[in-house]
C-alpha cells in the first residue's frame, strides 16, 4: 500500500512538473517562487467531477452524460472570467471546449448558464452573466473549431441565458430582464440592491453575445445585443465621473458619496463589494474605445486615472472589498484587476507598468500570508501569471492581450505541439517577429501560432 501511495505520488508530481513547464521563465529565485506559485494555484480549478464512466450528476440532481467524458465543477466564474479562463487558452487550450461544453450542458439541465458552481450545483454566487465572456473568449479565440464546440447552439443558449426568466432562483438572484428592458438600466427603487454594479456587469455579458452573434453573422441579435450593452452610459454621472446610481424616474440617488463602499452582506447599496470609484472602469471590460470616449479622450482616461490611484479611501473594510488598496484601486476584488492596464491607452503606460510593479511588490509574497484576501480560485494568481509575463486580458473577449513590460528576464510559453511564444526583453516598445507592434495589443491568434515578443527600447 506504501508503494502505491508512493506511485501515485510521484505519477502526481511528474504531472505537474509537466503541466507547469508549459512556461519557462528566467528570473530570480524570488520571482520564480512567485511566478510558479502562482501558475500552480491558476491551474488547479475548474477540476473535472465526472465519474469513470462518464456520467456525472448534473446542477438539478440528474444523472447525465459529460460531454467529452468530462465535466467541470468550482467554477467561479465570477472572478476567473478576467484572467483565468484567458489564461487557460495558452496554457492548456486542449481543457477549453470542455470548460465550454460543461457550461453549455448547464444550460441544458438547468434552462440557464452557470453563475458559480460547486460539485455542478448552482450557488447563486454573485452577480452578472458571467458564463457568457468565458464562451465568447473561446469562440472569438477559434476553440469551436472542427466541430469542438457546437457555435450555433452556443449563441442560443447565450441569448436565452439572457432574455429567459428565471422564475425558480432565489429571491436575492436575478430573476428577470424586464426592468433593464423597458428603463435601459437597473433603477435602485425597484431594483433590491447593487443597481448600479448589475447594469455595469450585465453590460459585458451582453458584449459578449453581441460579438458572439457577429462572428455567426446574426446581424440583428448582435444590434439588440449591442444596444443593450450600452446600459452603463445611462450611469455615467459627469459631476463626479462615476457611475451613480439612478431611479426609475430618471433622478440620481443623493445624497452620493462616490468613495462609500457597499455590499448585500453589509452596508447594502448599488454596488457590489465594491464603490463608484471601482465600477465606473468595469465597462472597459468590453468597450474600453466607448468608455475612453465617454471621459473625453485619451488625456482624460489618464486624469481619470490618476485620481482613481491617488484619491485617499477613508476607513478601509475588507467586507466591503476594501482591500491591498492603491488609493481606490483594491486589488484584494476582482473589479479593479483591469484598471492598471487601461493606461495603455493614454501617452502615458509607464504609469500603469509603476503601479503594477508596485502591486508585485507589496500584494505577492512567498511566505504563508504571500496573497492578500481570497485567491477566488486563481484569479488573483493568473492575474500575477499576466502581468509577470507583460501582458494581459484587459478586455476578456477580445481575442487579444494588452502589452506592458514583463517582470521577469525571459519565459517561453509552450502553445501547442511544436509551437512557442518567446518573451525577451524589458523595454517599453514591443516587436512580434520582425515589426514594431502599433497599437498596445496583441492578438491571441498570432501568439497561438508562436513567435518572438520583445519588448526593447
Amino acid at each position: 500500500q506504501l508503494g502505491q501511495f508512493v506511485a501515485a505520488r510521484d505519477s502526481a508530481d511528474a504531472a505537474w512538473d509537466t503541466l507547469l513547464g508549459r512556461i519557462r521563465i528566467q528570473a530570480d529565485a524570488r520571482k520564480k517562487r512567485l511566478f510558479y506559485s502562482a501558475l500552480y494555484r491558476s491551474l488547479q480549478h475548474p477540476s473535472d467531477i465526472a465519474d469513470a464512466d462518464g456520467r456525472v450528476r448534473g446542477p438539478r440532481g440528474e444523472v447525465m452524460s459529460a460531454p467529452g467524458g468530462v465535466y467541470y465543477s468550482t467554477l467561479s466564474l465570477w472572478d476567473t472570467f478576467r484572467a483565468s479562463h484567458p489564461l487557460f487558452t495558452l496554457v492548456v487550450p486542449e481543457r477549453v471546449p470542455g470548460f465550454v461544453n460543461t457550461l453549455l450542458a448547464h444550460h441544458r439541465q438547468m434552462g440557464w448558464l452557470p453563475l458559480w458552481t460547486s460539485w455542478g450545483r448552482e450557488t447563486y454566487c454573485m452577480i452578472g452573466n458571467p458564463a457568457l465572456p468565458v464562451i465568447a473568449d473561446a469562440l472569438l479565440k477559434g476553440f469551436g473549431a472542427q466541430g469542438a464546440i457546437d457555435e450555433k447552439a452556443a449563441l442560443a443558449a447565450m441569448v436565452e441565458g439572457s432574455t429567459r426568466e428565471r422564475p425558480d432562483a432565489p429571491a436575492w438572484a436575478q430573476r428577470g430582464w424586464q426592468l433593464l428592458e423597458r428603463h435601459g438600466y437597473l433603477p435602485f427603487d425597484l431594483q433590491k440592491g447593487e443597481s448600479v454594479s448589475q447594469t455595469a456587469e450585465l453590460g459585458y455579458g451582453d458584449a459578449a453575445v453581441s460579438a458572439v452573434a457577429q462572428r455567426l453573422k446574426q446581424g440583428d441579435v448582435a444590434e439588440r445585443f449591442r444596444a443593450r450593452a450600452r446600459s452603463w452610459l445611462q450611469l455615467f454621472d459627469d459631476e463626479t465621473g462615476t457611475l451613480r446610481g439612478k431611479d426609475s424616474h430618471g433622478r440620481w440617488r443623493t445624497p452620493f458619496d462616490p468613495v462609500m463602499a457597499t455590499s448585500p452582506l453589509k452596508n447594502p447599496g448599488d454596488y457590489t463589494e465594491a464603490n463608484a470609484w471601482q465600477y465606473t472602469a468595469t465597462p472597459a471590460l468590453h468597450d474600453v474605445q466607448g468608455f475612453v470616449q465617454r471621459l473625453g479622450g485619451p488625456r482624460a482616461l489618464e486624469a481619470w486615472l490618476d485620481r482613481f490611484f491617488t484619491l485617499a479611501m477613508p476607513n478601509p473594510d475588507k467586507h466591503l472589498g476594501q482591500e491591498a488598496l492603491i488609493g481606490q484601486y483594491a486589488h484584494g476584488n476582482e473589479p479593479s484587476h483591469h484598471i492598471t492596464w487601461l493606461y495603455a491607452y493614454t501617452s502615458a503606460p509607464y504609469k500603469g507598468q509603476r503601479l503594477r510593479e508596485r502591486i508585485v511588490r507589496r500584494f505577492y509574497g512567498t511566505g504563508p500570508d504571500g496573497l492578500v484576501g481570497n485567491d477566488d480560485v486563481g484569479q488573483m494568481s493568473a492575474w500575477l501569471v499576466f502581468a509577470m509575463l507583460g501582458m494581459y486580458p484587459a478586455q476578456p473577449f477580445s481575442a487579444e492581450y494588452v502589452l506592458g513590460i514583463p517582470l521577469v528576464d525571459a519565459a517561453d510559453l509552450h502553445v501547442g505541439p511544436q509551437r512557442r511564444v518567446q518573451i525577451r526583453g524589458r523595454g517599453s516598445r514591443p516587436r512580434w517577429g520582425d515589426a514594431d507592434l502599433a497599437s498596445p495589443v496583441i492578438p491571441h491568434a498570432a501568439l497561438a501560432e508562436g513567435g518572438e515578443l520583445r519588448f526593447h527600447r
